[in-house]
């Protein structure tokens, strides 16, 4: 691994390193090569059967790569782990090392820091995401995956709650279906890896742009990442961003939000915003967080 030094100018300029270690939060419901598709999937003419895992085996380094897989997030981690061991023995990756981490005790055990020190990946399933901030959270273990993220080239991916978990702010609840009503979008610190950015995922499909939009008025200075299903967000240097899969990634901007009630009305009572910006992007198209300018200007 690489030395954890900082240089004297990064200090002098008050400036967060430049992470060497990529990104990819996955929306949920990646593609594992299921012979049934989703509807969406059958209607579309690009759609590639497992885009996205794939992806992330291409982008692993090293020839024979080491994953540390945590099904920590999952309520039911003995068919999470069944499930992806298949599937990335079908893709080749034979290193891979379950991380059965299930309470903050499991969590110390020396055994798993030794595989975080030498794994070329990290991959956290879906289940739910406040799991994985109250279980991980504070850990020798996180900080030792957010030093190798930042100091060495390492994918740590996240799919579902593990990509949510990914950010900070972290949605991690909502009160009403649509998340319109002042208060009902619980947001707490998630695992930290990328700042100023919120993830949300199954954007499309379970209808979570309002909710999104709630989290980005109450914190405009960050940008909303909101993944689709069997679609990913690729990250490098901490801030351009690659969509891959069969689906969007939406991205909401409160930068120039020019006016909102979110902080005269009382909880309970539907908000308003104008001046949101929100782009649409698709297979390929790229993006630059606008909120890395400002950190490292």
């Amino acid at each position: 691994m690489s030395k954890r030094k900082v240089s004297e100018h990064q200090k002098m300029n008050n400036k967060a390193p430049i992470p060497k270690g990529c990104l990819l939060a996955i929306g949920g419901k990646e593609s594992k090569g299921d012979k049934e598709m989703t509807e969406d999937q059958k209607r579309n003419v690009d759609f590639e059967s497992e885009k996205v895992l794939k992806f992330y085996k291409e982008h692993l380094k090293g020839e024979n790569p080491v994953i540390a897989f945590l099904p920590t997030a999952s309520s039911e981690p003995d068919a999470v782990v069944k499930e992806y061991l298949k599937v990335f023995d079908e893709l080749g990756l034979t290193k891979v090392h379950v991380l059965d981490i299930r309470n903050r005790d499991d969590a110390q055990n020396d055994e798993y820091i030794k595989i975080i020190e030498q794994a070329n990946g990290f991959y956290f399933s879906g289940g739910d995401q406040l799991r994985l901030t109250s279980i991980l959270g504070g850990t020798k273990l996180l900080q030792l995956m957010k030093e190798r993220y930042t100091y060495d080239e390492v994918l740590v991916a996240g799919t579902s709650a593990g990509a949510t978990a990914m950010s900070t702010p972290m949605i991690y609840e909502v009160m009403s279906k649509g998340g319109f009503i002042k208060g009902d979008v619980r947001i707490t610190t998630g695992l930290e890896f990328i700042k100023n950015v919120a993830v949300d995922t199954h954007f499309i499909q379970r209808g979570r742009l309002v909710r999104m939009a709630q989290c980005i008025v109450t914190n405009p200075g960050c940008i909303g990442l909101g993944i689709e299903e069997d679609t990913a967000a690729y990250i490098t240097e901490g801030r351009e961003l690659t969509v891959v899969g069969s689906g969007l990634v939406t991205i909401v901007d409160g930068m120039n939000l020019t006016d909102t009630n979110i902080y005269e009305i009382d909880a309970g009572e539907p908000f308003s915003a104008r001046g949101l910006n929100v782009h649409l992007l698709s297979d390929g198209e790229k993006y630059v967080f606008p909120v890395y300018d400002q950190l490292h200007a």
